[in-house]
């Protein structure tokens, strides 16, 4: 049977240049790009050879270990179709255990695989070049080959279980947001970076724990090598590898007995968002807001103001001479505290559609946490980026933890008092349809900005005032900015979720009332 699948294989990879010209241009482009990542990944590993082995045991443990986790998150998010998904052979009466292996092995033979075989001896030959065991580099090599072949099926199986509509555009989108989301303040880390021929501290305590975790102890078997105590990394390393292989035989187990969902067809209907969050109430609530933040234009441009606001007031600040090392860290926390403060007034957006929530009796929690969803996601993943940015501009990497701690309690505190003030005192807003910047007359609504936006002004202080000593007088001051900014914005959070979810339960019909008369 293995020997069938190989040759399928080989027919599947020659087929894939058949097809009408666009298909085959696109296959190409494909190829080269990843002919190009592999050279330059190459071309890196001998330029390492230079740098000596600390640096090259710290730039190799992390991107082993980076390599090894995006090849899960890739299998698992990036909508991938598996050829050789074990359910097209459920129909053959083979046995779990001689279908994992003759797929896995057939899987071997495919562009990515081969490409990080290329990558593993690179880095291989780099470190018999500093000095290592030949023997132990090549046991390494086959590891770190391994446990990322095996990871991508594993991901790949344990995504067809749980995610039968995976290949939506929307989960795609996802992926593609989380790879900002990790690679750029990544990037922009490493480039900030000090080295002069040594490993900086922020990286070496890193480096350590990784190497005797699943993810890079693979990658650090040579390094380890030299000093002579490879012992933890091998025995994590194969033992990663034999739980890998025993995960896969069991999710071939399961998917050969077990059909697939009927959800699955629905899916393809076009379900979009509701296809991906939970079949709950908050679930449902949060799909349809995930909708209206991403197409309704008020809602679009509540969002594109956020950074604009932020580019804005620093013009002023550089411009009377405040140190421009001081101003770069302004910009993240008044992102944090706008998009915490955005969410103040949402349940006036919803105008009609509102009738739907108290109708079916929806509890309060459910609608306030849906409703915060879409507001967390672009959230999040806008402050990933811009905290490493304005902490790179600003120089000092250690105040990393107190810049977190800050924005964490400004944002996570804001959306907790919005989620109640939405529900005590909302006001009328732009219908659906008009333009965003018409606003119609009111005669409230200017309290519960204020409220919200002093508010969590008033509950980061403390985060803020141990932010402000990190910087100015003690960089030790960082950590108790961060634990405090946390506590603080779960704890503003939770009882802003609880709080508003009972104010809404008790002025269901009022807010019925008041958003279909506005």
């Amino acid at each position: 049977m293995a020997a069938h699948l190989l040759r399928l294989r080989l027919d599947l990879l020659l087929g894939a240049l058949r097809g009408d010209a666009r298909h085959v241009t696109r296959v190409l482009l494909a190829l080269l790009a990843l002919i190009v990542v592999v050279a330059g990944v190459v071309i890196g590993t001998l330029r390492l050879q230079t740098a000596g082995v600390d640096v090259a045991a710290a730039v190799t443990i992390v991107a082993g270990s980076a390599l090894t986790l995006g090849v899960f998150a890739a299998a698992f998010m990036g909508g991938i179709d598996d050829q050789l998904d074990p359910r097209r052979f459920a129909v053959f009466g083979l046995s779990p255990l001689s279908v994992a292996g003759s797929t896995f092995a057939a899987g071997i033979l495919s562009l990515p695989v081969l490409a990080l075989i290329v990558v593993a001896v690179a880095v291989g030959r780099l470190w018999v070049g500093l000095g290592a065991s030949v023997a132990l580099t090549i046991v390494a090599a086959v590891l770190g080959a391994l446990t990322c072949a095996l990871t991508a099926k594993v991901a790949l199986a344990f995504a067809g279980l749980v995610l039968p509509g995976r290949r939506s555009r929307e989960l795609a989108g996802v992926f593609l947001v989380a790879v900002l989301v990790v690679v750029i303040p990544t990037a922009l880390f490493f480039v900030s970076l000090e080295w002069n021929g040594q490993v900086p501290s922020a990286l070496r305590e890193a480096v350590e724990v990784l190497s005797v975790t699943p993810l890079g102890a693979a990658w650090a078997i040579p390094a380890a090598s030299l000093s002579g105590s490879f012992t933890g990394p091998l025995l994590v390393a194969i033992a990663t590898v034999l739980a890998l292989g025993a995960l896969w035989v069991w999710l071939v187990h399961r998917l050969l007995t077990t059909a697939e969902r009927p959800a699955v067809a629905r899916e393809r209907g076009g379900l979009g968002w509701f296809a991906l969050t939970p079949s709950t109430p908050a679930g449902g609530i949060a799909a349809r807001s995930l909708i209206y933040w991403l197409r309704d234009p008020r809602y679009i441009v509540n969002l594109a103001i956020v950074p604009v606001v932020a580019v804005v007031v620093i013009v002023p600040l550089l411009i009377v001479g405040v140190p421009p090392a001081y101003v770069a860290l302004i910009p993240a926390p008044l992102m944090a505290l706008f998009f915490g403060w955005i969410a103040h007034n949402d349940l006036a957006y919803d105008s009609t559609a509102l009738w739907m929530h108290v109708a079916s009796a929806v509890r309060g929690a459910s609608d306030r946490i849906g409703r915060l969803v879409p507001v967390l996601l672009v959230g999040l993943a806008s402050l990933a980026v811009v905290v490493p940015l304005t902490v790179s501009l600003h120089g000092r990497w250690a105040i990393l933890p107190a810049m977190a701690g800050v924005c964490a309690s400004l944002f996570l505190s804001g959306l907790g008092l919005s989620s109640l003030a939405s529900v005590v005192s909302p006001y009328a807003v732009s219908r659906p349809g008009d333009s965003p910047f018409q606003q119609p007359q009111r005669t409230h609504g200017g309290l519960s900005q204020g409220v919200v936006l002093l508010g969590a002004l008033v509950l980061s202080v403390p985060a803020l005032w141990w932010g402000w000593r990190a910087v100015a007088v003690d960089v030790d001051e960082t950590w108790p900015a961060l634990w405090a900014g946390l506590a603080i914005g779960l704890v503003v959070l939770i009882i802003g979720v609880v709080a508003g979810g009972a104010v809404f339960e008790r002025r269901g019909g009022r807010l019925m009332e008041f958003a279909e008369s506005t």
